[in-house]
């Protein structure tokens, strides 16, 4: 294993100091694996907390801004937060409003979110739920409910950060954070693995010259293993598959994420976008502020997804209302 670390098990709490150190304008650390926006929650506005194992950066921590999220719960490398930790972030995050838990479809995640969900409710702070299901391969289309959330997750912090700051009420900035993520699509590929520090080792083995097309964000097995095909054939695949899943017809408009897992540097993933923008133009799909580089990511993973976001006048203007934090400005 090589890594710039110290110990491997001090990981996490070294890379949250480091974080909070160089952007102490957007985070703090106010308790341990808790990162919140500087500066504390704001009163009367819904708070949006969400949480996950570390290894994604900029999820979770880095979406916690004006404009997205107020607070994040962080666990080890790809593990979920503890119960005590979901509970401390919401509790951060609360500013009188209610708070929204905002997070991926994982099952440990799940369980320690609605556990901690129902301490708050014993302290009279309200809360819900909207979880992100937008990785296309991960279950079929009658079974969406059981997909894994991923870079969809991205859209769905900013349209229902924008919600909040107008001061929606709870029910309103829930509804926004689930008509968004209901419009993400999103499927991956990769070409490595990536090491867990405190595993030392590959998630998983994979040759040299071959790729696997549906790989999950944690190494969770894809559709096919095969050679490694070009950049078009690839891309051309994964806009294939989304279309098959979420059909965009001519004057549609949506937001087009391509996005690095990781070790994938913006030149590839450029060559992807031209190809992705030029296949969707054909149909007659308008793309409104594309995304194109790290935005959710598996450690030093080398491999893409691509999310797009279906949108109306609705998400679209919340889409682009401003938001700050260190990896986005808008």
């Amino acid at each position: 294993m090589k890594k710039i670390l110290n110990d491997p098990f001090s990981y996490v709490d070294e890379m949250l100091e480091g974080l909070c150190a160089a952007h102490p304008e957007f985070y703090a650390q106010p308790e341990p694996r808790v990162i919140a926006r500087a500066g504390g929650a704001t009163q009367g506005k819904v708070g949006i907390v969400t949480g996950g194992g570390s290894g994604h950066l900029p999820i979770f921590t880095g979406y916690v801004g004006k404009g997205l999220l107020d607070a994040a719960a962080i666990g080890d490398v790809f593990a979920s937060p503890s119960v005590e930790q979901m509970a401390a972030a919401m509790r951060r995050a609360n500013g009188g409003a209610g708070v929204l838990r905002l997070y991926g479809n994982y099952g440990g995640d799940v369980m320690n979110f609605d556990m901690a969900g129902e301490m708050l409710e014993m302290e009279d702070i309200a809360s819900s739920t909207v979880l992100l299901a937008d990785d296309i391969v991960s279950a079929p289309p009658e079974e969406a409910a059981k997909r894994r959330g991923v870079a969809g997750m991205v859209y769905a912090f900013k349209c229902a950060g924008a919600k909040a700051e107008e001061k929606a009420d709870l029910a309103e900035v829930t509804r926004v954070a689930q008509k968004t993520a209901d419009a993400c699509r999103s499927i991956g590929m990769a070409l490595t693995p990536c090491t867990v520090p405190q595993a030392g080792k590959p998630t998983f083995e994979i040759g040299e010259d071959e790729m696997e097309m549906g790989m999950g964000i944690h190494g969770e097995p894809g559709i096919w293993r095969d050679k490694l095909k070009p950049a078009d054939a690839i891309t051309d695949e994964m806009i294939d598959r989304l279309l098959a899943d979420m059909p965009l017809g001519k004057g549609a408009r949506i937001s087009l994420l391509v996005n690095s897992l990781g070790a994938t540097p913006p030149e590839e993933l450029y060559i992807m976008y031209r190809r992705a923008k030029a296949r969707l133009e054909d149909k007659g799909v308008t793309i409104v502020m594309p995304l194109v580089g790290r935005y959710a990511t598996s450690m030093e993973m080398t491999g893409a997804t691509v999310t797009w976001c279906h949108l109306d006048d609705e998400l679209e203007a919340l889409l682009k209302a401003p938001a700050a934090c260190a990896f986005w400005q808008v």
